[in-house]
């Protein structure tokens, strides 16, 4: 007994025709969708093109060494107050390199807050940090030089390198406060 197929149209099967004509379109659209969301991603921000906390670690342990070594701002200084901090208060090196590391992963955009030790006038608190070392705008300049160099060390790409010396740049009135301020009075 053969069976007859049945050639009828029922709502199921024109439904069913319907979704997969409809399918390939559906799909073209959801890539189309997923493309544009692609190429709306917001930009990484400098903290995760820099490789996030583990990088920037490295690095600023790379550069705090680098910095103590320097002849110009590090234990063979000139500056009386730059000596002394690089050989008689090392002992808080590991801390300065902590405080050092959130302050670059706040101002890179990274989730980590740096809160300063000594509040001052600005957010940061930079001035107060720095004003007994009264470090001079050439200090301050040989110290972003030192950072530069740990930067091409860790190989750090152009843009990025030239984002972390800027961010260090603008708070050159701050480090240098207890210098100007010195200087001023005579």
């Amino acid at each position: 007994m053969a069976r007859s197929r049945s050639t009828s149209m029922t709502r199921r099967n024109i439904i069913t025709g319907l979704a997969l004509a409809a399918a390939p379109a559906a799909l073209a659209g959801a890539g189309n969708a997923y493309a544009q969301t692609q190429q709306t991603k917001p930009e990484k921000t400098l903290y995760e093109r820099l490789g996030g906390v583990f990088a920037i670690a490295a690095v600023v342990d790379h550069f705090s060494d680098a910095v103590v070594k320097n002849p110009i701002v590090g234990q063979k200084s000139k500056n009386p107050q730059l000596r002394q901090w690089h050989t008689k208060n090392l002992t808080r090196l590991p801390g300065l390199k902590f405080m050092r590391t959130l302050w670059v992963c706040d101002v890179s955009g990274g989730p980590l807050q740096f809160k300063a030790t000594k509040p001052g006038t600005t957010p940061l608190g930079l001035e107060e940090a720095h004003r007994e070392l009264r470090i001079s705008p050439a200090e301050f300049d040989e110290v972003a030089a030192e950072l530069a160099r740990t930067l091409d060390f860790a190989k750090v790409p152009k843009r990025e390198k030239a984002e972390v010396l800027a961010a260090f740049a603008a708070h050159k009135d701050e480090v240098t406060a207890g210098y100007l301020a010195r200087n001023k009075r005579g």
